[in-house]
């Protein structure tokens, strides 16, 4: 099947896009492709970095956290769960959420409802001058919207996305979301010397403009057009489908596609209704795709490298290096943009199943590494700089070394690949339902993880790396057994491999027959611009 769009322009212009570059060529891809979405990774991205610094920043901890006999201020490693925890939250609730509203309203007012819900969320937060609590509603409010963003924007940019480049264009947002993460360390790292609450209130603030952008952004996106033909509005998805592709109206080859898209809707939607439970129906292997799916996400979380995100600064703190924490976070996320970068070529050329594969391994020797060299040779928490033995140093700059190289294999393996997959696998009728059950599984996780991993860490220290060590053998194993590869499918050809019950292990060779249909339609639509071009003569 011919996917949409095919048009090398938006395809070009969308690289651009993931990096921020808003010049005026842009606002054609505006049109066309991945703008808003990928603003949506950055936020999600900006969201999980930024509190790291915070954490650690003199006047928050002041504003937020308890006083001591003697005057000094401490912020616990209970209330450092509930703020940092209370936006998985939200972020669970709103993944669910759009699925609601995706189906009802439509991907693109879908957007713009959880855009306005994450801006007043960030606005509640910037506001707050000494509660506690107002702070964390805000953050509830704000996760909201990002984790209705995590769901709907694999699912928009697989609805749009070639096929060929499907995958690439899907790890656009993991480039987003990385991005975000690396800037909130800048931007901690540039603010956490001013005195006041402009230290923490301006890192904070800043997420207001990225959250007027997604809102101005959104009125230059095209709805989905599987969406539109899904709802029955055959001449709506016409005029997208001309559009996305370059060509006019009345062009033969706008017909075609619609009618490819609607012969494979058409079978996707046989024998099924649009309902939660049927996205753990045994028909079509719809369970087995939505347990994949969620599996996949809880893996991700549970490789590490958010625990680096989230409580970076406080752990780096005990690995007595010379630089500041600040400094280290920087220097991560520089790392997870670098990282993400060659996932963009990886993901359509190595496949899917093989990154995972090769990203568990990865990952697992360097948690494995960090954890045992942190136990082994790092100082007691809260040591003097000048108490340090050679042997202290050696083994925190071990764990910061493999620390880096975790987080890179992360940006270029598990970070994208889950939410590429989350993107294509599942047919048009439950698939808003099924990618808000991955994404809201990525966010349990994550909640659990940024509620428990100070205390954990609190009582054993690096040996929580141990933990992800353990959870990368396993999902080593899971892979290999029951994710099949889905690189060079379209989203219809990716339903058909689960209807014929392909084995993960054997799925590399597999061949579609609807791609068997699509390339005999596109033979004879060349033939048939030929013959219109030699009686044109």
């Amino acid at each position: 099947m011919t996917a949409v769009p095919t048009n090398t322009r938006a395809i070009v212009l969308a690289f651009f896009v993931a990096f921020g570059e808003y010049t005026f060529a842009l606002l054609t891809l505006l049109r066309e492709l991945t703008f808003d979405p990928c603003v949506g990774g950055f936020l999600f991205g900006y969201d999980i970095g930024v509190i790291s610094g915070l954490l650690v920043m003199p006047d928050f901890i002041q504003r937020f956290g308890q006083e001591n006999p003697d005057g000094s201020f401490t912020l616990s490693s209970s209330r450092q769960s509930i703020i940092t925890s209370l936006l998985s939250a939200g972020t669970f609730v709103g993944a669910l959420g759009q699925a609601f509203t995706a189906d009802r309203f439509g991907r693109r007012p879908t957007i713009l409802i959880w855009a306005g819900i994450f801006t007043i969320g960030v606005a509640i937060q910037t506001a707050t001058v000494h509660s506690i609590a107002q702070i964390t509603i805000g953050r509830f409010i704000a996760g909201l919207g990002v984790g209705a963003m995590s769901a709907i924007v694999p699912l928009y940019n697989g609805e749009t996305a070639p096929k060929a480049l499907r995958g690439t264009l899907l790890v656009l947002y993991q480039v987003q979301i990385i991005t975000g993460i690396f800037l909130s360390y800048v931007f901690d790292l540039g603010t956490h010397a001013l005195g006041g609450a402009a230290s923490w209130r301006i890192p904070v603030g800043l997420q207001l403009v990225w959250g007027f952008i997604l809102l101005s952004g959104i009125f230059f996106l095209p709805e989905s057009p599987r969406h539109l033909l899904g709802i029955g509005k055959r001449e709506e998805a016409c005029v997208v489908i001309s559009q996305l592709n370059s060509v006019p109206l009345d062009d033969p080859l706008v017909d075609e596609l619609v009618d490819e898209l609607q012969y494979a809707i058409n079978a996707e939607n046989e024998g099924g209704k649009a309902t939660w439970l049927e996205c753990f129906s045994p028909v079509n292997g719809l369970w087995k795709r939505v347990v994949n799916g969620m599996m996949l996400q809880f893996l991700q979380q549970l490789n590490g490298q958010n625990f680096y995100y989230y409580y970076g600064d406080t752990f780096f703190q005990s690995a007595g290096t010379t630089l500041s924490p600040y400094v280290i976070q920087v220097i991560l996320g520089a790392v997870s943009v670098v990282g993400t970068i060659p996932a963009l070529w990886a993901i359509e050329r190595v496949g899917r199943r093989r990154l995972l594969l090769i990203g568990a391994a990865w990952q697992a020797v360097c948690a494995l590494i960090a954890g045992l060299s942190g136990h082994f040779t790092l100082a007691p928490p809260n040591t003097a700089i000048g108490d340090l033995t050679s042997r202290n140093k050696q083994g925190g700059d071990v764990l910061i070394a493999f620390a880096v190289l975790h987080v890179f294999g992360f940006s270029m393996f598990w970070g994208p690949t889950p939410w590429v997959y989350l993107g294509e696998s599942f047919p048009l009728r439950i698939r808003p339902k099924a990618i808000a059950l991955g994404s809201a599984t990525n966010w349990v996780w994550n909640f659990l993880l940024s509620f428990f991993a100070p205390k954990i860490a609190a009582d054993i220290g690096p040996l929580i790396l141990l933990i992800f060590f353990g959870m990368l053998v396993v999902a080593f194993i899971y892979v290999f057994f029951f994710i099949p590869e889905t690189k060079g499918l379209t989203l219809e050809e990716v339903d058909e491999m689960y209807r014929s019950g392909v084995k993960p292990w054997s799925s590399t060779s597999w061949t579609p027959t609807l791609g068997q249909r699509a390339h005999e339609k596109a033979i004879a639509h060349e033939i048939r611009q030929e013959r219109e071009k030699d009686d044109s003569m």
